[in-house]
């Protein structure tokens, strides 16, 4: 409904007359609209009297007819013709006080001006509204703005701001610089100031004279109604530059929201290219599973990839949290400004680089996986290797002499006591061959093993394998050749001294547990907890049990060697030379023995020293599993109370992103115990710890939960400030906010933030939607392009909010273009530079196809087509 006025001259006030300023302007008025019909009014309180002119005005001003006026000149006439002017102005929504048309008849000169005032408001200030102001405050907003850039001129009414006359120069030159030079203007000359202005106004412009210069300068307060009517004028003259500058500003802001969004694509593609580049040149890294040689070589490798761990990866899961979050912003300022969704180029949706990522990280732990174990593998190599060593070492030692001893031909020459005595002795030999077998088969064994883990110098091992297991068949050979020969002359032996051949039997066995007990003593051993420990504790405890009975052995050798001596001093025998029947003394075995108990207390210390190294270990798979088991519950717990915020609908969203934001700088602040926690799996990982029976949470567990926080609190956030952004864009209020919330919040009955298409359904319906088949199927298809099967919060927003959002479209751009086009179906490079800001003329010029017609001049520029695709599908 049009606003409706009053009338604001009224008899109550008839005790001043009228200023002869306003008469002379609403004359002036009155006769520049009448001379539009061939006449004119000399004198305002008499030419209206018959209610002929008054009723020509009006259909001049509101180009429509009136009732056929009456051509009598009774005084009956004259009201008749005032009344119908009067009935038209009320129809028109004013609301006429206190004056009826008997008063115009009489020449009620107040009354008559008070009437003028208001056909002047309602058909020449009332169409006048900038930003919804009434049509006063939208005249003078229009004032201030064309005038805000000119020196001397601070309009803030409609009487003393005019009084020098540079504010009427400055609206102007604003819309024609050619008509004045305002730079020459002086504020000390407001006559001459204002006399420039009307005369040019007269001249040029079609503004009669309406105001007198002497008249505005020497009143202290110059008439505000006769100001307001002079200046509406001028609001009206230039109309059509409004128009334009409108159509301008709007073809501005359509661009600068397609500028900005074309950049935010960019900057998308940008980042998503150089993620999955980064992404690309990784994976190769992590599936390179060539094995180093060397313990060393393989612990870089596990440094190596601790760096990525620490360093290169915690950015890249930033940038990819950072993605989405860009994504979904710009997906939201899309759907604001009325453009379609972005999709982006093949390979680089948002889902293209989760899958991507999840490939990554599938890789990522298999590389480690893989690097622990060929720690584990190459340890048990280098222990391998260096049994192998010594055994073969001792083995070495044994054998020495062994081949040219039982490749002598004593016994050719040798006495029959001589000849027993080597029997005995090669029978004392193959004794000790037989033990030495175990320990061959050992040394065999080790190196198979040390095959089949694909030891790096497999070639020298089994080279000297071999070498050992030839010599061995040899030796045998080498036994049997000789056994074969003392047989054949056993006919020749007598009985030897059974005491010599008591204490070689005795001493050979004695002393080759004396050499197993070394060889155990001085074994190496890997263990990876205390009871692996503890249980070769428990044998050595076991061993030293046995030493006793063992020395009650060595002392019964020892006095079968005393019993000879006693034998021989009482019988007077000569004792000359060495056993026959061994090799072995009595000094032989208490060195032997000496070692052995030396090397007892060495073996203790050592399994102590191990001890404490797998109390280390424990203490720091305790530590470990202390923090982890704290840590882990945290970050759930943090999901949990984050995902409760994302749903709470008891405070505003701004409450809530307060809220986020607290919980998230929470998080960064615990970010320090994360780090604690990968320093104690480093140590760990140091000590060769690969299990931890304290905790269920491994560091692999801990970073993914963390990684899944930091994205959960990002994207979070992020949902609420879209939500805020469609809240204030679409002018949704907070608590239709909150009941939208609500709604969705009691069909989320999966409590996941998702709707399935069924609970949907029934949210709508209980919304009060009458939903058919093919209706619901369009909804479904606004708020679920990409087939999902679900409806997030965000898309139901949009949803709800879509049918009374206002939004620009290609039609309101295309009417902008054809303003500043004056009409014509092409607009010329020069138009657009005239009207446009420079980048923004660029911007179309650039963009714009040719005009394909006969009727425009070279070089025109298809504005249809180009605003059409500022609406269609993106070419990124």
């Amino acid at each position: 409904m049009a606003p409706r006025y009053s009338l604001s001259f009224s008899s109550s006030s008839s005790s001043s007359p009228p200023p002869p300023r306003l008469i002379l302007t609403f004359t002036a008025w009155c006769n520049s609209h009448l001379r539009k019909a061939g006449t004119q009014i000399e004198n305002i309180e008499e030419d209206f009297r018959n209610g002929l002119k008054l009723m020509l005005l009006l259909e001049v001003i509101s180009a429509e007819r009136l009732p056929k006026p009456d051509k009598g000149k009774m005084r009956f006439h004259k009201i008749a013709n005032v009344n119908k002017a009067l009935e038209f102005i009320s129809s028109k929504g004013v609301k006429l006080v206190s004056i009826g048309a008997e008063e115009i008849v009489d020449g009620n000169l107040k009354m008559t001006l008070g009437m003028i005032w208001t056909i002047i408001l309602r058909f020449a200030i009332q169409d006048i509204s900038v930003e919804e102001t009434s049509a006063k405050e939208g005249l003078l907003l229009w004032c201030q703005r064309k005038t805000a850039p000119y020196r001397n001129v601070n309009v803030q009414n409609f009487h003393i701001s005019w009084k020098d006359g540079l504010a009427l120069c400055a609206l102007i030159h604003r819309h024609r610089p050619d008509l004045i030079d305002y730079s020459k203007l002086r504020k000390d000359d407001p006559i001459g100031n204002l006399n420039t202005a009307f005369e040019v106004a007269e001249k040029y412009l079609d503004i009669p004279k309406m105001l007198d210069a002497d008249d505005i300068v020497n009143t202290p307060k110059p008439d505000e109604k006769a100001i307001m009517t002079y200046v509406s004028c001028f609001y009206h003259a230039f109309a059509g530059a409004e128009q334009a500058e409108t159509a301008a500003n709007r073809i501005c802001k359509v661009l600068a929201v397609n500028q900005e969004n074309e950049k935010l694509m960019e900057e998308y593609e940008k980042l998503a290219s150089e993620l999955l580049e980064w992404i690309r040149r990784t994976i190769p890294w992590l599936e390179n599973r060539v094995a180093e040689q060397t313990m060393h070589a393989m612990q870089q490798k596990l440094e190596d990839f601790r760096d990525y761990r620490r360093v290169h990866k915690p950015p890249k899961v930033q940038e990819k949290c950072q993605l989405e979050i860009n994504f979904n912003t710009l997906q939201t300022k899309l759907r604001l400004s009325n453009r379609p969704a972005f999709m982006p180029s093949e390979g680089k949706m948002v889902s293209d680089i989760a899958n991507a990522w999840k490939g990554l990280e599938q890789v990522e732990k298999g590389y480690e996986e893989w690097l622990l174990t060929e720690i584990r593998r190459l340890e048990r190599l280098d222990h391998l290797a260096e049994k192998f060593k010594q055994k073969s070492t001792l083995h070495k030692s044994w054998t020495t002499g062994k081949e040219e001893l039982l490749s002598q031909k004593d016994y050719e020459s040798a006495s029959l006591m001589e000849i027993r005595a080597l029997m005995r002795k090669h029978e004392a030999f193959e004794s000790d061959l037989a033990a030495h077998q175990d320990r061959v088969e050992q040394i065999a064994a080790i190196a198979q093993e040390l095959n089949e883990l694909d030891y790096y110098d497999a070639a020298t091992i089994n080279a000297r394998c071999q070498g050992i297991c030839d010599q061995w068949d040899n030796l045998g050979t080498l036994t049997q050749k000789r056994r074969e020969s003392l047989e054949r002359v056993e006919k020749l032996w007598e009985t030897i001294d059974q005491l010599y051949l008591e204490f070689a039997k005795r001493a050979a066995p004695f002393n080759n547990w004396m050499d197993g007990a070394m060889e155990d003593l001085q074994d190496m051993f890997i263990v990876h907890s205390i009871e692996e420990i503890q249980s070769l504790i428990t044998a050595h405890d076991q061993f030293k049990a046995t030493l006793p009975e063992a020395d009650k052995e060595r002392m019964a050798i020892m006095g079968i060697h005393n019993e000879i001596l006693k034998i021989a001093q009482t019988y007077g025998i000569k004792v000359v030379g060495e056993n026959l029947y061994t090799v072995l003394s009595p000094q032989d075995i208490s060195n032997k023995w000496e070692a052995v108990k030396q090397l007892v207390p060495m073996r203790d210390q050592t399994l102590q020293e191990e001890v404490a190294r797998q109390q280390s270990n424990e203490r720091l798979r305790r530590q470990f599993a202390a923090q982890a088991n704290i840590i882990g519950p945290w970050i759930q717990t943090k999901m949990e109370e984050i995902s409760h915020v994302s749903i709470d609908i008891a405070g505003s969203l701004e409450e809530q992103m307060s809220n986020l934001k607290t919980y998230e700088q929470n998080i960064i602040n615990y970010k320090s115990n994360i780090d604690k926690l990968e320093g104690d799996h480093q140590l760990s990982q140091e000590g060769l710890i690969f299990d931890n029976k304290h905790t269920n949470y491994t560091m692999e567990h801990v970073r993914v939960g963390w990684e899944q926080l930091l994205t959960t609190i990002a994207r979070t956030i992020n949902e609420v400030e879209n939500q805020i952004l469609t809240r204030d864009a679409k002018g949704i209020s907070q608590e239709q906010l909150n009941e939208f919330r609500a709604s969705f919040n009691h069909f989320d009955r999966k409590r996941n933030g998702m709707m399935d298409p069924d609970d949907f359904r029934a949210c709508l319906i209980s919304m009060g939607y009458d939903l058919g088949e093919v209706e619901f199927a369009r909804i479904m298809a606004l708020v679920d392009p990409n087939n999902t099967g679900v409806v997030t919060f965000q898309a139901f927003i949009d949803f709800m909010t879509r049918e009374t959002a206002e939004t620009d479209t290609a039609e309101q751009v295309m009417a902008s273009f054809k303003i500043l086009a004056s009409d014509k179906l092409y607009i010329t490079v020069e138009e657009l530079r005239r009207e446009l800001p420079p980048e923004q003329a660029e911007y179309c010029i650039s963009r714009m196809t040719k005009y394909i017609g006969g009727d425009a001049p070279p070089g025109s520029l298809d504005y249809i087509s180009f605003s059409s695709a500022l609406y269609g599908e993106s070419d990124l």
